[in-house]
């Protein structure tokens, strides 16, 4: 018989921090797992809510932001993206990303995508992606653990990198190609 879908088939025993730092948590809970063999479960916790925004400009533009990824150690090309702090609006946190990595001012700010689950065997990051549309350019201010370089492509272009795997940033990929579908 199968658990219906709100039921949770994990059993956990205890839980214990791992690791903490100001943007994430990492926690190891004893546990039972759906067919009652015994273990172990790591999760990373994020404190801040993920945020990507897709500039769009009047003729047809966006900005892609690239930087390398001390992860993946290797030079990422992605849509603006940053964290949104507990308290913080998900609509201004995508105005202060794009303007911080872009030096870009969105008029309008519009919700694309809305609590997506990134990677959720490992941890519970969640996700918003917003468009953003009416620009007009002002400074920016990366963050100085940042070394961006910021590039306007036709949005087709930026879409065409999405599809053949020039860009593979989760965040960006689904943004990008859910504006070639309704």
């Amino acid at each position: 018989m199968k658990t219906p879908p709100d039921e949770n088939p994990w059993t956990t025993h205890e839980t214990r921090e791992i690791y903490d730092n100001p943007w994430i948590r990492v926690t190891e809970s004893g546990v039972t797992n759906p067919n009652g063999g015994q273990g172990i479960y790591g999760v990373v916790h994020f404190k801040n809510r993920a945020i990507g925004v897709v500039p769009i400009d009047d003729e047809g533009y966006t900005w892609l932001v690239g930087q390398y990824r001390y992860t993946l150690e290797s030079y990422e090309w992605e849509i603006p993206e940053g964290g949104c702090p507990e308290g913080e609006e998900p609509t201004e946190a995508a105005r202060r990303e794009l303007l911080e990595e872009t030096g870009l001012i969105a008029g309008k700010v519009e919700l694309l995508l809305d609590n997506l689950a990134l990677s959720n065997s490992v941890t519970n990051e969640r996700c918003s992606i917003f468009v953003a549309r009416d620009l007009t350019q002002a400074d920016a201010s990366p963050e100085d653990t940042e070394e961006l370089k910021v590039r306007r492509i036709p949005l087709t272009e930026a879409i065409e990198m999405a599809r053949d795997g020039t860009i593979t940033d989760a965040v960006s990929v689904i943004a990008l190609l859910r504006l070639t579908t309704p």
